[in-house]
């Protein structure tokens, strides 16, 4: 892996951390339900974009299939919030 490649994963790994503690904050300062529901996806996309870095750096396609199965219970928790906030009952 070149120094230039190595700088920018390490450069985005940084940007997505801080990413994810302004996301967290406000996931838990959140003034309604919605904006922690925005939160809540937001934080497993930016930890799926991380573990998509981290599969650059270390060469491994174990962290792509990481990955996927994140972003699928991920989507699966964002639908079962939204049905709760719209209808008060996930089934």
């Amino acid at each position: 892996m070149s120094d230039v490649l190595s700088m920018a994963i390490t450069a985005t790994l940084g940007l997505y951390a801080a990413a994810m503690g302004l996301g967290a904050a406000r996931l838990f300062r959140g003034p309604s339900a919605q904006d922690r529901v925005l939160a809540m996806d937001f934080l497993y996309v930016v930890g799926m974009l991380m573990m998509l870095v981290l599969a650059i750096r270390y060469e491994s396609e174990m962290y792509f299939e990481g990955a996927l199965v994140m972003v699928l219970f991920g989507f699966v928790g964002s639908v079962a919030m939204a049905k709760f906030l719209l209808r008060g009952e996930v089934i």
